[in-house]
């Protein structure tokens, strides 16, 4: 008869529930596992055979009990760090959902408008159709093995049980302001194409007061909008892939504070 003493049984229980809770929380949290489309039982099947492949090559919390409050509390630490790599990977696309609404904005389609269940809200459609084309291109580039490539590298450089640096969460914070100057690198050149377009129908409209500007501009705008976006797609490839390049640094590069 096999016998599994309770310290056989901790020691088990901590290898594979302290990386199982990294691994989840970032596959809730990271681009494309946390896309509403993805079933649970999926994301839950794909964090349990993560965990089964890399725990036996970790190094066990032999001495620290689950059930404990050590326990507990090591295990929110590793909720709250796979939540924070996978957070930081978020802020790419989220840049590219800001792209998406000024472009929207600025060619008249704010009000076209679809429900996204990924952020559970309507999202214009400019910005819907930018958002699928990225990650489509993030996946064409094994976005999603290098995503957990560099989760299994953040036990090297994070082992369990250690804390992070204070300055990782502060470099996290700060990380937000790329949102705001990525999104507009992006959406720039239809912007300003779009700025001309409307400067040019405001001149028309003083100089020919008969016409009916609103009339007007309003299809100019959104044919000029789309013939932009048309010449501009083939161009925003080596930005997307600069963007998912930081996103995937800053994944351990927030953390890799010695």
């Amino acid at each position: 008869m096999i016998t599994i003493t309770s310290a056989e049984l901790n020691a088990i229980i901590a290898t594979l529930a302290f990386p199982m809770a990294r691994v989840l929380a970032l596959l809730a949290a990271s681009p494309p596992f946390n896309n509403a489309s993805l079933p649970t039982r999926i994301r839950l099947i794909c964090g349990l055979a993560v965990t089964a492949a890399i725990a036996p090559g970790l190094e066990p919390l032999t001495t620290v009990e689950p059930a404990s409050g050590t326990g507990l509390l090591i295990l929110a630490e590793q909720m709250l760090i796979g939540y924070a790599m996978g957070f930081s990977l978020r802020l790419v696309f989220s840049a590219i959902d800001l792209a998406g609404n000024a472009l929207s904005m600025q060619m008249g389609l704010g009000f076209a408008t679809t429900y996204d269940p990924t952020s559970s809200s309507q999202t214009p459609v400019i910005s819907e159709f930018i958002g699928v084309l990225s990650l489509l291109v993030f996946l064409a580039i094994d976005g999603h093995l290098m995503v957990l490539s560099t989760l299994v590298e953040s036990f090297r450089v994070l082992p369990i049980g250690v804390l992070p640096h204070k300055a990782s969460w502060a470099n996290m914070a700060n990380a937000g302001a790329t949102v705001f100057s990525a999104g507009l690198l992006l959406a720039l050149p239809i912007v300003v194409t779009l700025l001309i377009t409307n400067t040019a129908i405001a001149v028309l409209g003083r100089v020919a007061p008969q016409l009916n500007i609103i009339v007007i501009g309003f299809p100019v705008t959104i044919t000029i909008g789309f013939v932009a976006l048309y010449v501009c797609l083939p161009y925003f490839v080596p930005p997307l892939l600069g963007f998912f390049e930081d996103g995937l640094l800053s994944m351990l590069g927030n953390f890799a504070i010695k």
